[in-house]
């Protein structure tokens, strides 16, 4: 099962990564700026979404057109996956929405879970996993082991505005059928895990600091 990753080049996501990746950036103009990313990325993980045809009727005549064959499950990655989801319902509002939280244990970077809230039934849907952050791949792999657990079928979409050369590889090993969607593949982790240039910490950004709240 492959790991196939693919990297969205558009101006309006190089503009707002850019913005996104300053360490100047206020927690609310970060907010917009990953929104609207999100919102580009997750135009373009969509793109191949099974439709069927359609009969509509226009103020002037009959035509066809085009709707979704089924709608897709959002599952976004709590707390930072939640930048994404408003993004997502804007462009797929008929969409379920699952939650997984899943914190990272610092000294060890293994995940943490605490949060499980899935829809019953997932086969035969196309599942969407909203995660800003590919880093060591340790979240997005249990994350998306137990969408497998609980149904999942075919190849996962995984939403990320960076994603670290070692998450993939992680990913690769761990034997996932995944669409990888990212605005960068960054250099490498750093000694406390963090992508490199990367960004900083997508939730602290976010919504501030848990330590300092």
């Amino acid at each position: 099962m492959p790991v196939a990753v693919h990297i969205v080049e558009h101006p309006l996501i190089a503009d707002s990564l850019t913005r996104v990746r300053d360490r100047d950036t206020p927690n609310a103009l970060f907010r917009q700026e990953l929104e609207r990313i999100g919102t580009l990325l997750i135009a373009e993980a969509t793109r191949d979404l099974p439709t069927h045809e359609v009969e509509v009727q226009t103020p002037l005549t009959a035509t066809t057109g085009r709707a979704l064959s089924s709608q897709p499950v959002v599952v976004p990655v709590l707390r930072a996956g939640l930048g994404f989801v408003h993004a997502a319902q804007e462009l797929l509002p008929s969409a379920d929405v699952g939650f997984i939280g899943v914190s990272r244990d610092e000294e060890t970077f293994q995940p943490k879970p605490y949060v499980n809230k899935l829809p019953e039934a997932l086969a035969g849907r196309q599942v969407i996993v909203l995660d800003p952050m590919l880093a060591t791949g340790g979240s997005l792999a249990h994350t998306c082991k137990l969408l497998v657990e609980r149904g999942a079928t075919g190849t996962i979409i995984v939403v990320c505005v960076l994603a670290a050369p070692e998450g993939i590889q992680l990913l690769i090993e761990a034997g996932l059928d995944l669409a990888i969607y990212t605005a960068s593949v960054d250099e490498r982790l750093n000694e406390t895990a963090f992508i490199v240039p990367g960004l900083g910490d997508a939730g602290d950004r976010q919504f501030g600091s848990p330590a300092s709240s």
